[in-house]
């Protein structure tokens, strides 16, 4: 797998920023993972990364570290950092966890979502649905993530979706692998308005089958694309695919 259009490299840290440096450089770091801009199995260098976006080597140091917690990069004293294939237990793991925090986020939606809040869903949609038709998979994922968190928050979910935030790595990066090469996009965009659709109708039990649905994605899309990209997944010992 080559980079393209789709993956654009690291973005330059805005540095009038307040936020703390270390921070911002993990979050693009993050970010370059999860969207293949560095692959599986890739060794990344502190000096060239800190080149690449402008700063110093201590807040990538820092970063780096944060990466290692994550479960995202590995770090081997002496012979350098690399980025941790995707492990498919995991990914198995966090749909679980995350199936069960959103399932519980959308019923609430359902039982009170206003009409001003269902509204601004459905424009949300609507973006959604142009990013698909200029097939900018990048700014459709963004938008996914979005959608998510703002169905989250709008029922003050908020500690939710930081559970949510903190379980669905590994999750992400098979998801952006989908987007291009197993999940049609337009496919997802119908699973986001069927759950808006039972929002709306606060119908809690549609909401919750119409999350189920779109969450469970991911199970037919993930054996394709291991077949597809075998050197970028890892079965750790014991993985259990069910």
């Amino acid at each position: 797998m080559e980079r393209d259009q789709e993956r654009p490299g690291l973005r330059p840290i805005d540095m009038d920023s307040n936020e703390p440096v270390a921070r911002r450089v993990f979050r693009e770091l993050r970010r370059a993972i999860v969207s293949m801009v560095f692959l599986p199995g890739q060794a990344l260098s502190e000096q060239e990364v800190a080149t690449q976006l402008g700063v110093s080597r201590q807040p990538v140091r820092e970063a780096f570290i944060k990466l290692a917690d994550a479960g995202l990069l590995l770090i081997r004293p002496q012979r350098g950092s690399f980025i941790v294939k995707i492990s498919v237990r995991q990914v198995f793991d966090a749909r679980f966890v995350r199936e069960a925090v959103e399932m519980a986020v959308v019923a609430r939606a359902a039982a009170e979502a206003t009409p001003r809040q269902i509204d601004t869903f459905r424009t949300a949609l609507k973006r959604q649905a142009d990013a698909v038709k200029a097939r900018d998979n990048v700014r459709f994922m963004e938008l996914d993530e979005a959608f998510h968190r703002d169905i989250a928050l709008s029922v003050g979910c908020d500690y939710a979706w930081r559970v949510v935030e903190e379980t669905k790595i590994q999750m992400d990066r098979v998801r952006y692998l989908s987007m291009a090469d197993a999940t049609p996009l337009g496919r997802l965009v119908d699973q986001h308005t069927a759950i808006i659709d039972a929002i709306a109708a606060h119908d809690p039990d549609g909401a919750q089958s119409a999350m189920r649905t779109h969450l469970r994605e991911i199970l037919t899309s993930l054996p394709e694309l291991e077949k597809r990209f075998p050197a970028l997944f890892n079965h750790d010992v014991g993985d259990a695919v069910p």
